[in-house]
């Protein structure tokens, strides 16, 4: 084998290293994402099944408590109605996190929000 066919040996070695590398790269990112997306699945199945629960249980529902504050207080429209639902499911409605799921207990800028 000459010293010129041993470089190209080399030479092609060394790109199909690179490109199984970014095989590899895109292959973590991918599974990544699957774990974010299964971790945020699992938090939103758990949510649901205490909401199910606590319907189950006799409880009043989360529309029924809406309703009776939205009543209690003023004359809202349904859009407030629909805010303070999502958040009762374990939603932002806040402008700082909208739509993702609350992993904690209460977020105050909600709160605050759904007080006006």
């Amino acid at each position: 084998m000459e010293k010129k066919d041993l470089f190209t040996q080399m030479h092609q070695l060394e790109e199909q290293a690179g490109g199984i590398h970014q095989v590899i790269g895109s292959l973590k990112q991918e599974v990544v994402q699957l774990l974010e997306e299964n971790k945020r699945l699992s938090i939103e199945n758990q949510q649901l099944r205490k909401l199910l629960r606590r319907e189950a249980a006799g409880e009043e529902s989360s529309q029924e408590q809406v309703e009776k504050t939205a009543k209690e207080t003023h004359a809202v429209g349904e859009g407030y109605d629909n805010l303070a639902r999502l958040y009762l499911e374990g939603f932002h409605i806040c402008n700082v996190h909208y739509g993702h799921l609350r992993t904690e207990k209460d977020c105050l800028f909600c709160l605050s929000f759904l007080n006006k």
